[in-house]
């Protein structure tokens, strides 16, 4: 196996830059998920690497070897797309078979691969059917198992669960999850939905306007977002914001919210006073009818079931600048909240994110006023 590197990668379409001189590596046997928002540029930075389209700048390695300029056909890759590519009116197992008679294997080899690629994405009961009379998801796990039956040096999906309907990409997306593990292949997996990155990468490269601005495993990309995009972007919903004041000087900095009941130690912070943002996500704020170590008052606008059973409370603390935001709550403490009326919030500080003026994340620690620094 080997990896994928990308150097100075850029791609401008006249003055919209796509991908903006990005170097990245996709490591070995690993599941990179390319991850963010239409139009950010993942689709064009894998099309770029899998041969379809042409750099403006930079260079694309397959290990050592620089495949800038070979077509993709010399590239070993396999792809699946968006919309299932098969060969209609043929039976499944005629449809993984084909590409594998043009490659000079022994019949038996050939039977070994297919037999193997139905039975990685549980397609022994389909195998026999005409593709042409399969749904939309049954036809997709036939392009993966082509694709899987090459045995080609890299796969690249390109949103392949994005077409079909909501019971089959259930089912798609656990074939994959089982599929990726078995195979412990490089993969470059590009999506919009998050929970199809959190589900099947080793590790997320989020990407915003043509670069990737942070790439981590999934959890630690949800829970220590690089920058306020991505405190956005992950979650269902996301982050929510309010602005604070940072003062004192280095070592002895205090922040100060209507959302703290007194000014929270902050040590890490370095640089002058300044205003910053506070981002935690909805889940980890505390709600309760009674006060709560650290809690503030706060108003219930209004509460709405979610699924699973969730609450998502919209709230309001006076003096905030930006007044309302919402918090989700477990069912047993949904339940117990007012439809609308007074409540108490906390925000627990090992949850909570300070962004700077420019929106990257700030190194810092924080707690209470008078607690012991364990970072000293």
């Amino acid at each position: 196996m080997a990896d994928i590197r990308v150097e100075h990668l850029t791609k401008t379409f006249g003055a919209l830059r796509a991908v903006d001189d990005v170097t990245f590596a996709f490591p070995s046997g690993k599941v990179t998920c390319l991850l963010g928002p239409s139009g950010c540029g993942k689709t064009t930075l894998m099309r770029i690497i899998a041969g379809l389209e042409a750099q403006t700048a930079g260079a694309v390695y397959f290990g050592e070897r620089d495949v800038s300029r070979l077509s993709p056909s010399k590239r070993n890759i396999g792809m699946v797309f968006q919309y299932p590519v098969v060969y209609r009116g043929i039976s499944v197992y005629r449809n993984i078979e084909l590409p594998l008679q043009s490659m000079k294997l022994s019949r038996s080899e050939r039977i070994r691969r297919v037999d193997e690629a139905i039975y990685l994405m549980g397609l022994t009961a389909s195998a026999a059917q005409d593709v042409s009379k399969l749904d939309n998801g049954t036809r997709q796990k036939v392009a993966v198992a082509r694709e899987v039956a090459r045995q080609p040096q890299f796969i690249l999906f390109d949103e392949p669960i994005t077409n079909v309907d909501a019971a089959s990409k259930l089912q798609l997306k656990r074939s994959l999850k089982e599929l990726t593990r078995s195979l412990s292949q490089t993969i470059i997996y590009v999506t919009h939905d998050q929970t199809e990155a959190m589900t099947l990468a080793d590790q997320i490269a989020l990407m915003e306007e043509g670069k990737i601005v942070q790439c981590a495993p999934p959890r630690e990309l949800y829970n220590h977002p690089a920058d306020r995009f991505g405190g956005w972007f992950l979650g269902n919903p996301g982050m929510v914001f309010f602005t604070a004041a940072l003062s004192g000087t280095d070592g002895a900095r205090a922040l100060a919210s209507p959302l703290f009941p007194a000014p929270i130690a902050v040590s890490g912070a370095t640089g002058e006073a300044s205003d910053v943002t506070i981002g935690i996500r909805p889940e980890h704020i505390r709600l309760s009818a009674d006060p709560l170590p650290g809690s503030v008052p706060a108003q219930v606008d209004r509460k709405t079931v979610q699924i699973g059973g969730q609450y998502l409370v919209a709230l309001t603390v006076d003096g905030l600048a930006n007044h309302g935001f919402k918090a989700k709550v477990a069912p047993s403490v949904g339940e117990r909240l007012p439809a609308s009326g007074p409540v108490h919030v906390a925000l627990p500080l090992d949850q909570v994110s300070l962004f700077d003026a420019a929106g990257n994340r700030i190194a810092a620690t924080l707690r209470p006023a008078g607690a012991p620094n364990r970072a000293q």
